[in-house]
């Protein structure tokens, strides 16, 4: 490290403000990709599917058929290579956000980030039926990652930086202060604390206003003039919250299974996207709503009265194109589809009851706004960065608590029933048990091989106790390993009470072993070993060679509760700024 970086270091880790400046530089290069990334993206839709400029792809009457084709199966094609040669070169997967600062205490790769942010583009630009938003955060976060460890930071300050980076972008993707702020709060630093107020802030207005002067003012919700919100409106709007959570935990789930399925065919992983882009742009002959994000046809529902018979085929085809362009290789997100299919899941909704409950029936309009927040919460996650998204993008805060208190109650019954958002259910489908962006890498990282105590005594199993307590007098040790011929464990005897059954009667020190059958291994984290423990009521168990099964040392439950206590305080502290 230069001592120019060593004096940033020692700068960053003693002055707050310091860190609130990195934040906002930060959020200046990041609100600079989005821009890049957007207006490439909106010009290749204008060029490829020849559109008036002033048109969203996914607002357009048509599209022909030849370029939907085309552009998605060259797309598909281009990504498939790009997987081959990931997967031949047993490169690891790219970490994203929520995974780097749950798992990994906030480091990521830049190579791989703006990788995943040129694989999102390429998906969004042909039309693949994802948004450019993951690519956003993905790349603002490796910014601000990328930063820190080259800095050197503490994990806590790395894990900040990845926040306000994707602060940042989402912020200055959708022109949404609040929403980029709490976007990292809730989703990708897993908690709200004062000291993480001022760079998450910073970096997502400084990269709004970034965006306003590079390309404009942002992209905005129209709607409707909107009726006040009665007392008799919310029990309709908690209905709405419901359903909403039915259909995102379908989605989901159907994401996992199409996954799943598309893995057990022989298609090679090539040919996988060039499959899905052909049946997306098979919908898109249909309807062109189901390409891109659905920005444009967002706007276009809520403003055009369309027949419900209309509006439940366009829900229904932009599940099925957005399940399979996730499934069979394009990159990108739901983060805006959810709010897409969300306003059209609350407008069907919202006629429902005009026709059938009109007394009890809220505007409208409200349902509109108030599912797209709630079907985000459930895909996205985070109740208020999807509550502050559709009313900073809406411009209408005339029923701010209904669409609160809905999303809140969409939460917590998704919490309940389901657990997991879009993003961290596909964690666990890869077999990591993360349900938030909360720092819980440091249990993998404490590990029982560091816990351990080295050199434990040990005894051949084959020896009388009266040898055995010659050997180990009382006072000497706690316990003894026994080994058999080959050196491998053969259980445990406690030392005490060994030399007191002595005085009882003879025997063979192997009839007095305990924990035959239970070790740990110096791979196992701290939160197994615990478990372990519970389960045997043992106060020490042996850490055993996996391979040899050879004794390596041994590890109090008493010790192993210590540090676990002190870690997660220490994690409790970063997080929350104490």
């Amino acid at each position: 490290m230069t001592k120019i970086a060593r004096s940033l270091r020692a700068l960053l880790r003693s002055n707050e403000l310091a860190l609130v400046v990195a934040s906002a530089l930060i959020g200046i290069v990041a609100a600079a990709g989005v821009t890049l990334m957007t207006k490439t993206a909106m010009s290749l839709h204008v060029l490829i599917f020849d559109l008036p400029f002033d048109l969203r792809l996914s607002a357009a009457d048509h599209v022909a058929p030849l370029a939907a084709f085309s552009a998605l199966m060259l797309g598909g094609l281009s990504l498939g290579l790009m997987e081959t040669y990931r997967l031949r070169k047993k490169i690891p997967s790219p970490v994203d956000p929520i995974e780097a600062n749950a798992l990994r205490g906030g480091q990521m790769s830049l190579r791989d980030s703006l990788i995943v942010g040129l694989q999102t583009l390429i998906s969004n630009s042909v039309g693949a039926s994802v948004g450019l938003e993951a690519g956003y955060a993905q790349v603002g976060s490796g910014l601000g990652s990328y930063l820190g460890q080259k800095l050197r930071l503490r994990r806590g300050d790395l894990r900040l930086l990845v926040g306000a980076g994707a602060a940042a972008a989402i912020g200055s993707a959708f022109g949404a202060p609040l929403t980029g702020a709490f976007y990292a709060f809730e989703l990708v630093l897993g908690a709200y604390s004062i000291a993480a107020a001022g760079p998450v802030f910073a970096a997502s207005i400084i990269g709004v206003l970034v965006t306003r002067l590079l390309a404009g003012a942002p992209y905005q919700i129209d709607t409707p003039p909107i009726s006040p919100l009665t007392l008799f409106g919310y029990p309709a709007l908690f209905g709405l919250a419901a359903c909403s959570v039915a259909l995102g935990v379908t989605i989901m789930r159907l994401a996992g299974a199409s996954e799943r399925a598309l893995q057990a065919t022989s298609a090679p992983p090539w040919m996988r996207p060039i499959i899905g882009g052909a049946a997306v742009a098979a919908l898109a002959t249909v309807t062109p709503q189901v390409l891109g994000a659905g920005h444009g046809a967002l706007a276009l529902n809520i403003s055009t009265d369309f027949p419900l018979l209309a509006l439940a085929s366009f829900l229904g085809l932009k599940i099925v194109a957005s399940l399979i362009s996730l499934s069979t290789g394009f990159r990108g997100g739901l983060f805006f589809a959810s709010l897409f299919m969300g306003a059209t899941m609350g407008k069907i909704y919202g006629l429902l009851l005009v026709d059938w409950l009109p007394s009890l029936a809220p505007d409208p309009t409200v349902c509109i706004l108030a599912g797209m927040a709630t079907l985000g919460v459930v895909i996205v996650g985070g109740p208020l960065t999807m509550s502050f998204l559709v009313l900073e993008n809406t411009a209408d805060y005339s029923v701010t608590a209904g669409v609160i208190a809905a999303s809140i109650g969409a939460s917590l019954l998704v919490r309940a029933t389901f657990g997991y958002s879009f993003s961290t259910w596909r964690l666990h489908l890869r077999g990591e048990n993360v349900r938030s962006a909360n720092d819980v890498g440091w249990i993998d990282e404490l590990k029982v091989g560091k816990l351990m105590r080295h050199n434990p005594p040990t005894a051949p199993a084959w020896l009388d106790i009266d040898e055995f307590c010659g050997r180990h007098p009382l006072g000497s040790a706690q316990f003894v390993i026994l080994l058999d011929e080959g050196g491998r464990y053969a259980g445990m005897v406690d030392l005490p009470e060994t030399h007191a059954h002595a005085q009882k009667s003879e025997g063979w020190i192997a009839s007095l072993a305990k924990q035959k059958d239970v070790w740990l291994v110096p791979q196992m984290n701290a939160k197994t070993a615990m478990a372990l423990f519970d389960q045997t009521e043992a106060d020490q168990l042996a850490v055993l060679d996996p391979d040899s099964k050879a004794p390596l040392g041994v590890l109090n439950e008493a010790y192993l509760a210590r540090r676990y206590a002190e870690q997660a305080d220490a994690a409790f502290r970063s997080a929350f700024g104490m």
